[in-house]
């Protein structure tokens, strides 16, 4: 079965990026933060999930290939 979350960037500052993501592109409704300097990212309602890993993993491979973080994207399998 085919599984898709998508990623939207909302604020990027000094220190960490916030992103929305959710299974639906038109629905995304939870955010995550991602510590830039740690590259580690925690669900900002707690609920450590596979929506969140998906879109998580995601990020951070998106920014090993090019070096910045990617504004939107989406994680398929």
């Amino acid at each position: 079965m085919a599984s898709i979350v998508y990623f939207k960037m909302l604020e990027e500052n000094n220190e960490g990026v916030q992103y929305i993501f959710g299974f639906e592109a038109e629905e995304m409704s939870r955010t995550l933060t991602l510590n830039k300097t740690s590259r580690r990212s925690l669900p900002d309602d707690g609920n450590i999930n596979y929506e969140f890993l998906k879109a998580s993993r995601k990020i951070n491979s998106l920014y090993d290939e090019r070096g910045t973080w990617p504004l939107r994207g989406m994680s398929v399998s």
